[in-house]
Order: structure tokens, then C-alpha cells, then sequence
């Protein structure tokens, strides 16, 4: 394991186990154990393997906000142990953390930030337990800000950025990134800036020719109301590769969220951009697996975690695996997909349609197009038991493979709290994938019964 991801276990563990009264910020966890049972834990089309799995693990939220040193770090551990030892055991980590050291006030931070997760090793196979690796992006830096009169700042910005992958090796890399950033105020919700990027990225394990130039300068801007706020990044890219060629492209990324009513949320986002597996890890952690909701009953799917049913734990544990096609490959990417929530006494709803096309740049045998839709529903039965149920539909096209996946997803969950601290909980969920590539249908149903200790 490298050092990065030695830090991110080691982060999870100290601050799940340390006593509260020593940190200066706010720590949530939780910690679960239970049993699964599967009755095609491999995803199989043709020699489905019944299997039950023992899956203990823990979550954790920490943030602070102190003058000197601010964080926002959650993860998730499971341990992973297959009863009837078809797979090796498996310890995964999901993590999504940025830390702040400010050094001179308003004059010299220097951040750190994690991105930790579970994503496939071969995108074309099934989601079984061993075509799953663990995969870590650390990024980190220090910023140098200055002021130039009452509305108007600037800073300056380097930053290390490691990407390793624990199978895949195209992954990983060495990246150096630095910024210029011009700030100013238009009103105390409304920011506008401008900014330059530089970066170069050096794989550790390809030809030279595939290490390449980024360059960047683009308009952002930002608004926080109390119903509503925005974050628009308007710009343009291009790619220049040690190898020959370059290429450039419009840069857009947004993110818009309302809340017309205490019980009604609206959040649309999407982008239009040069990128890699580890660039949209940093920048969109949430779409490739981070699964790092407080509560997961806001969720769409409980059940995410191995064989796309997992441990069906809701309220935030479990480790579902993320949907990158992890390699060195740059691809122009287009993504929209937006969460809409309700919230009643009783009854909650979430909806999310989502959008993505991938063109690569060199090898287009992953281009795709990939449409989905996820509703999830929860009903308080009673003051201390909820019944929620989920359904996904996920339809992914492989343009130059010919190749077309029609994935269904649909569960149970019946929840009881006990006490303030422990709660049960029951899972069913069932999956179902049609494919016209020879081998890539299956069926598989999965059961779940497990506890959790909240703090």
C-alpha cells in the first residue's frame, strides 16, 4: 500500500477511535456490522456462486473550522470477509477529506486533500469482488493570497498532485499544478474571478509520449442566497502531449441549487471538459463512488457495495463501487444529472436523472454514452421504524465496441431504532443486467441483516 493510502486508513482509524474531547471540531461516526448473502456474488452469467459475506466497518464525519486549522473529512471502512472463501478478504476505504493550515493569516495556507474509493479494474466485466481495486488521489500545496484594495484579492496556487491505483498501473501518476487567481466581490453573496492553470502530468508507468501539458484560463463565478446558489466555471482547455498533438476545447462546469420550500430541493450539474479518471476524481468525487453521505436513507441506492448490491446498511455505511474507467487516457467528457428531494413528515423522495458521453482522446474503445434514472422512497412506519425502497435504471452504450448494457436495481430496507445509539436493519435487493456482448447478462438477489452503533 502507498504512503497516501497508508494516510487515508490511517486518518479513518484515529479519528473514529480517538475520544471526542480531544478534538477541537465536530466528529459523527457510526460503526456496523452485519451478514450478506448473495446468491451470485460474482455477478455471473453462466455459474452463479451463492455466497455469504461477514462485513463489519465504520464511518466518520469530522469537521472544524478554527482560526488556525480547517477540515472536512468523512470515509467509510469495511472489512470484507467471504464465509464460504470463493474471494479473499477485503478491506476498503472510501475517502473524501480537505484540510487547511493557515500559516499567516491572509497570507500563506497550505491544504491537503484525499480522495480515496473502489472502483472496477476492467470496465467491461462485471462488478465481482475481484475486479475491484482501491484507488487514491492525494493533492497537496500551499497558497499564497494577497489583497489588492477593499472588493479585490488574488492568490497563488502549487500543488502535488499522486494518483495511484492498487491494480490498474496506466494510473498512476506525479502531477504538478500552479494557479494565478483574481478574486472580486460584487455583492456579499456574488463572487467573480478569473483564473490561469498550468499543469504537468508524468505517468509513472507508460512511454513518455503519453505525458502531456494542461492549460486552463477561465471565468467563475459564484452566489449563495438563501434559497438558491450557483457556481458557473466558464472557460477553455488544451492538451499538449510529449508525443505530438495537441488539442483544445471549450471548459464548463456548473453546479445550481434551490430550495423553493424547508421540504423541496432542486440540484442541477454538469460539465463540459478535458479530463482523466484522476482529474474528475478531484473535481466530482460524489460520481465515482465517494458514497460519503452523513445519512444514507437521503440516498438513492442503500444497498450500493460488492457484486452492485452490497452490504444494505443505509445511514451512510456500506462501500458502493465507483463507475471510472481507471487508466492514463485523457477524454472529453459531458456529464448533466441533477437530484431532486422531498421531504414530509413522513414521507421522503428522491429522484436523479443523469447524463454523461465520454470521447477518448487516443484508444476509443471506451467511448459511451451512459443514461440513468434512480428514485428511492422512505416512509416512517412508525417514530423508530422506516421502510425504504429504492430503483435504478441504467442504460450504457459502447459506440465503437457495439456493445449495449440495460442494468435494473431494486430493494428493500426495513429499519428499527432501538435507542438513541443502536439500530437493526433487513435488506432484499435484486439486479438484473441485459447485454447483447456474449457472457454480461446475470441475475443476482441479495439479503442483508446487520446492526449499527450510532455516536
Amino acid at each position: 500500500m502507498p504512503p497516501s493510502s497508508r494516510l487515508a486508513c490511517a486518518i479513518v482509524v484515529g479519528l473514529a477511535t480517538a475520544p471526542s474531547m480531544v478534538l477541537a471540531g465536530t466528529l459523527n461516526y457510526t460503526l456496523y456490522a452485519g451478514v450478506e448473502h448473495s446468491n451470485n456474488i460474482a455477478l455471473s452469467s453462466d455459474n452463479p456462486v451463492s455466497e455469504n459475506v461477514l462485513t463489519p466497518g465504520g464511518t466518520f464525519q469530522f469537521t472544524q473550522m478554527g482560526s488556525t486549522f480547517q477540515a472536512n473529512v468523512a470515509g467509510t471502512v469495511e472489512y470484507r470477509k467471504y464465509l464460504q472463501n470463493h474471494f479473499d478478504s477485503q478491506l476498503q476505504t472510501q475517502l473524501a477529506g480537505q484540510g487547511n493550515w493557515t500559516i499567516m493569516p491572509d497570507r500563506l495556507d497550505f491544504s491537503v486533500e484525499d480522495y480515496a474509493g473502489v472502483q472496477p479494474v476492467d470496465q467491461l466485466a462485471s462488478n465481482s469482488p475481484d475486479n475491484q481495486q482501491q484507488t487514491n488521489v492525494l493533492v497537496a500545496g500551499p497558497t499564497l493570497r494577497m489583497r489588492f484594495g477593499q472588493s479585490a484579492r488574488g492568490q497563488f496556487e502549487l500543488r502535488y498532485i499522486n494518483s495511484y491505483a492498487s491494480k490498474v498501473d496506466d494510473f498512476d501518476s506525479s502531477r504538478g499544478l500552479a494557479a494565478f487567481r483574481v478574486f472580486r466581490d460584487l455583492s456579499p453573496t456574488d463572487t467573480i474571478s478569473a483564473n490561469v492553470e498550468f499543469q504537468r502530468v508524468n505517468f509513472d508507468n507508460q512511454e513518455s509520449s503519453a505525458d502531456y501539458d494542461r492549460k486552463e484560463a477561465f471565468v467563475r463565478y459564484t452566489s449563495t442566497l438563501a434559497h438558491f446558489d450557483a457556481d458557473v466555471l466558464v472557460g477553455g482547455s488544451r492538451l499538449e502531449f510529449d508525443g505530438g498533438g495537441s488539442h483544445s476545447a471549450p471548459l464548463v462546469r456548473l453546479r445550481l441549487g434551490w430550495q423553493p420550500t424547508l421540504r423541496n430541493s432542486l440540484t442541477v450539474s454538469g460539465a463540459y471538459q478535458y479530463a482523466d479518471a484522476a482529474q474528475d476524481i478531484i473535481t466530482t468525487p460524489g460520481v465515482f463512488g465517494a458514497g460519503l453521505t452523513a445519512d444514507r436513507t437521503e440516498s438513492i441506492d442503500p444497498f450500493a457495495g460488492t457484486g452492485g448490491l452490497g452490504s444494505g446498511l443505509g445511514i451512510g455505511t456500506g462501500i458502493g463501487t465507483g463507475s471510472a474507467v481507471i487508466g492514463s487516457q485523457v477524454y472529453k467528457e459531458r456529464r448533466l444529472d441533477a437530484t431532486w428531494n422531498w421531504r414530509g413528515e413522513r414521507l421522503t423522495v428522491t429522484a436523479s436523472p443523469a447524463y454523461s458521453k465520454l470521447r477518448y482522446v487516443d484508444d476509443p474503445t471506451f467511448d459511451q454514452n451512459d443514461r440513468g434514472l434512480s428514485v428511492g422512497v422512505g416512509y416512517r412506519v412508525r417514530p423508530t421504524v422506516t421502510l425504504s425502497a429504492f430503483a435504478t435504471l441504467d442504460k450504457l452504450k459502447y459506440e465503437t465496441v457495439d456493445r449495449n448494457d440495460t442494468t435494473v436495481r431494486l430493494g428493500l430496507n426495513l429499519s428499527r431504532q432501538w435507542n438513541q445509539h443502536w439500530s437493526g436493519q433487513v435488506s432484499v435487493a435484486r439486479e438484473r443486467r441485459t447485454s447483447n456482448a456474449i457472457g454480461q447478462d446475470y441475475r443476482a438477489t441479495s439479503f442483508f441483516v446487520g446492526v449499527v452503533y450510532r455516536r
